[in-house]
């Protein structure tokens, strides 16, 4: 086996290069006429989606979707600047307090949208190989997201980080939480606040970084008294929508992610989510192609990256998808029950353990690969290996075996009638897998406009907080652990 790294040719500026889009698995004339949605169908939709781009630009101008604002000025170069100097910041305070010696460990406390995207882009953007890289050879500190409270997940990573750091000189904990009372956030930070204490005295305020509320709430009220260095979770931008906010900036910035080129491959996509024209409009053609067969009786949709580093995006897109989408009651109150149930796959993996369900199962879903052009290192097969039955596999790069595992997949899936699409980046960099996430944000919008439900909020995840509270003795919630006793016993 030999591994070849390949420096990047020189290429056109990135700017010039786009995430490539292919659809033409979901129409009749490739997936039939039972399964496929006909081209007239598309053209048709032309007018409807050109007014909801228009809808969307005017709740945008209003301030209803801030979140889209993120990867354009004034706030894109608010918080780029922000980010940056409390990067530079940390970054000074470890190399001056530490014999030198930089941040080798970076915790983020957090869960759902405060966890999500940070993992995304450092699984999507970093070596997988990054934790266990040395210091001498990695770019930033390790990080450990604990998106759980998990007693295991966590104390063995405190007993790990003991271990790997004695007297935590070189650890910083980043805290996230808009209002600092979600219980699974408060309780680590709760836990870690202590634990750097214990080990560090009065300067165990220096370890903490604090991504929250800029003006208001319970962390907010703990960062004026201690004294924590701090970043905004920006008003009116939901935690699912947050990941190019400082909320997933930060960790990147840290680990020696690109984050200016991650914004810039947003706003590149973004302005081509904001065209009239439907058919140049990538967002709007997804969403309109997913919400056609949601209707149709396909309200299963599987993301299926071919590639490792990409597994987490779909993470963090099941989060965008199920949360934004499934709504008992649309705009009028009316009970409509909408939404969509948001899968993840992994190619090849999933070859092996999903795709004979995906075939012979219920036609009850559509697939969107995910795969990359340009791979930045590859592996070579060798030859030296004279058996005739895998003889045709040599010489060939493992690059060219996935390509080819991806293209047999989607012939699979068409030959049972089953709808997919391709979204392919160039390469994987910052840039492209900024495109990616401001592509199914504005997908996501797209797709709430088309269901008539509010995508920004999340009413039934609100009863399994204040259930928790009260279950936890909570001041003012001990009805809900009676509610919770009188109906499960």
């Amino acid at each position: 086996m030999r591994s070849t790294p390949r420096r990047f040719r020189d290429y056109p500026s990135h700017m010039t290069e786009q995430l490539h889009i292919d659809i033409a698995n979901c129409f009749t004339d490739r997936v039939g006429a039972t399964h496929g949605i006909a081209a007239a169908d598309l053209n048709a939709a032309q007018s409807r989606m050109g007014d909801l781009t228009d809808r969307l630009a005017e709740m945008d101008k209003a301030g209803e979707t801030r979140w889209r604002g993120l990867c354009h000025d004034p706030m894109r170069k608010e918080h780029l600047g922000a980010v940056s100097q409390v990067v530079a910041d940390t970054n000074a305070y470890f190399e001056s307090n530490s014999s030198g010696k930089r941040c080798k460990h970076l915790v983020v406390l957090g869960i759902g949208g405060s966890a999500l995207g940070n993992i995304a882009l450092q699984s999507a953007l970093k070596e997988h190989v990054h934790n266990l890289t040395p210091c001498t050879h990695r770019i930033g500190p390790r990080l450990y997201v604990l998106d759980n409270v998990d007693p295991h997940f966590v104390g063995d990573t405190m007993r790990y980080l003991e271990i790997k750091d004695p007297g935590l000189k070189h650890t910083a904990v980043n805290v996230i939480s808009k209002s600092g009372e979600t219980a699974e956030t408060a309780a680590q930070f709760m836990i870690f606040r202590d634990w750097l204490k214990s080990h560090l005295g009065d300067s165990y305020r220096q370890h903490i970084v604090a991504i929250t509320d800029p003006s208001r709430g319970t962390m907010r009220s703990i960062v004026d008294v201690e004294g924590y260095a701090t970043l905004p979770v920006p008003d009116g931008v939901g935690g699912r929508f947050s990941v190019l906010s400082p909320v997933g900036l930060f960790s990147a910035a840290m680990c020696g992610i690109d984050i200016n080129a991650l914004l810039a491959g947003a706003a590149a996509m973004d302005l081509r989510c904001r065209l009239r024209e439907f058919k140049s409009n990538p967002a709007a053609t997804i969403a309109w192609l997913l919400m056609e067969f949601n209707q149709r009786g396909k309200g299963n949709h599987v993301m299926m990256p071919y590639c490792n580093a990409l597994y987490s995006l779909a993470d963090w897109y099941r989060q965008l998808w199920a949360e934004s989408l499934g709504k008992r009651v649309d705009l009028q109150g009316r009970e409509v029950f909408a939404g969509a149930t948001p899968i993840k796959a992994l190619g090849t993996t999933d070859q092996h353990s999903q795709v004979q369900l995906y075939r012979e199962g219920p036609n009850d879903k559509v697939f969107g690969f995910v795969d990359v052009s340009e791979w930045d290192r590859d592996v070579t097969i060798p030859s030296n290996l004279k058996v005739d039955a895998i003889s045709y596999l040599q010489d060939h790069a493992l690059s060219e075996l996935i390509a080819a595992e991806k293209r047999a997949t989607e012939y699979a899936l068409v030959e049972s009638e089953r709808p997919n699409f391709t979204i392919t980046m160039p390469r994987l960099n910052a840039h492209h897998v900024g495109e990616f996430i401001q592509l199914w944000e504005v997908i996501t919008a797209y797709a709430g406009l088309i269901l008539n439900i509010n995508a920004y909020d999340q009413p039934a995840v609100e009863t399994g907080k204040v259930a928790t509270f009260g279950l936890m003795g909570r001041d003012g919630y001990a009805d809900w652990k009676a509610k919770v006793e009188a109906r499960l016993g």
